[in-house]
């Protein structure tokens, strides 16, 4: 009986444990096909923030209304890489990354950085650009300000979300800031005196000052940056790491042959011909 029963004991352990196996097989498995479901559903998802050109920016193309700009080109590549076409969410930036946490897109290209805070919710792949703050301000205030002192008491324009917002709450703390879910808003209270100054990414400023040279210029005070701020990456749902590899591998390719240089500056040249 003592025999059987031990018997019983060994054959119950091995029945659990290829269950055990089985479920980590499955669950494997399932983190492993979620490039194969995009695939299988024919369309990959990106949400996006369509208010910070040459990045993303509407416009309207043989009377149609379309999203265009740098990280669009770079979607673009990612889902010629998958064999699948694209489809563009756009939502407000401060969004983003629950409609990422909920399902509703596939992955963030959205000038997004890389921040311990949002590394706790989502995945990163490596990054694409480079970044550096600016202050955006009126033609005329062009060499009014040569220190973060100056800015005291001055009204500073910041989009909601973002790590200008962030950066401003610490290094602004006397100024007071003014934070708005879209930048082109805040361009428009900037040009409209409203606001003395935006905070705001340097290529993004350098566009307004191309576009409207007579209205906008970058004020020569430097603003700080956060040092893990300093990029921007695709964000990607934890549970999609096969995805992470697959865009880290579009993204070493455009970088090494020189690719996203090009495609920076043909966006710059989109907003130039398009942007109003």
């Amino acid at each position: 009986m003592k025999k059987k029963s031990w018997y019983k004991v060994v054959l119950s352990l091995l029945i659990v444990g290829l269950i055990f196996l089985a479920a980590g097989c499955s669950n494997s498995s399932s983190k492993a096909n979620e490039v194969k479901k995009i695939q299988n559903r024919g369309t990959l998802v990106i949400g996006t923030s369509a208010d910070f050109a040459p990045f993303e920016f509407p416009v309207v193309q043989n009377g149609q209304k379309k999203i265009i700009g740098y990280d669009i080109l770079l979607a673009q590549k990612i889902a010629k890489n998958l064999g699948v076409k694209l489809k563009i969410e756009n939502v407000e930036f401060s969004s983003l990354i629950s409609e990422l946490k909920d399902k509703k897109v596939d992955m963030i290209i959205s000038g997004l950085s890389v921040t311990k805070q949002r590394k706790k919710s989502i995945s990163f792949s490596e990054p694409y650009y480079t970044t550096k703050n600016v202050l955006l301000v009126r033609k005329a205030d062009k060499n009014k300000y040569n220190s973060l002192n100056q800015l005291a008491k001055k009204n500073i324009g910041v989009q909601q979300g973002s790590t200008q917002q962030a950066v401003a709450k610490k290094k602004l703390k006397k100024s007071n800031l003014v934070v708005e879910s879209v930048v082109t808003s805040l361009a428009t209270e900037l040009k409209g005196n409203k606001l003395d100054g935006v905070l705001v990414e340097g290529g993004v400023a350098e566009g307004y000052v191309s576009k409207y040279p007579d209205q906008y210029a970058i004020a020569s005070v430097k603003m700080p940056i956060e040092k893990e701020s300093q990029s921007y990456s695709v964000g990607i749902d934890k549970s999609n790491q096969a995805l992470v590899k697959r865009v880290n591998t579009v993204i070493s390719k455009l970088k090494k042959d020189g690719t996203d240089k090009k495609m920076f500056d043909q966006a710059k040249q989109l907003q130039q011909k398009y942007n109003k």
